[in-house]
């Protein structure tokens, strides 16, 4: 169950345990699901960038990935990112998103990384709870910056110093 780095073979999976939640909830703001080849561009830009994109395993199947890009544009952010994680329904509550929190942290920091965010749907409870659990302190509430489901969501900023 140790992270590993995710691979264009690990996408299909990806899809199906992301798009549901693209679908059906307010974890993401995002309406549009991703389709196995932007996922496969989504692992190969990311790590080339020098950034991680990792997934966790149980029993033989991807049940979660965790991956950072730069948080905005521009040299003066090099050092600043932003991750996303996502586990399959059955994989929560079993330490798989510490895990590959853990993992993604320590590449960042290798990498020379001093900022990580979280943004985190407003009606994610648990996202909230999990990110302060590992040391992310809230910094910000962007109200109604999102829209799904015809309402508006906010957004909660939590930062993490590496």
């Amino acid at each position: 169950m140790m992270p590993r780095d995710a691979t264009a073979a690990d996408a299909g999976a990806i899809a199906a345990f992301w798009n549901p939640q693209i679908r059906a909830t307010a974890v993401t703001f995002n309406a549009v699901e991703k389709s196995v080849t932007e996922i496969v561009t989504l692992i190969s830009t990311r790590q080339e960038a020098g950034q991680a994109f990792m997934v966790v395993e149980v029993e033989g199947q991807v049940a979660g990935f965790a991956s950072y890009s730069q948080f905005r544009a521009g040299v003066g952010y090099a050092r600043t990112m932003e991750h996303t994680i996502i586990l399959a329904p059955a994989a929560i509550g079993r330490g798989l998103g510490r895990s590959l929190m853990a993992a993604i942290e320590a590449h960042a920091r290798g990498q020379g990384v001093h900022s990580m965010f979280a943004g985190v749907s407003g009606e994610n409870a648990a996202g909230i709870a999990f990110h302060a659990a590992i040391g992310y302190v809230p910094v910000a509430v962007l109200h109604q910056v999102g829209f799904k489901f015809g309402r508006w969501l906010d957004l909660h900023l939590m930062q993490k110093l590496l």
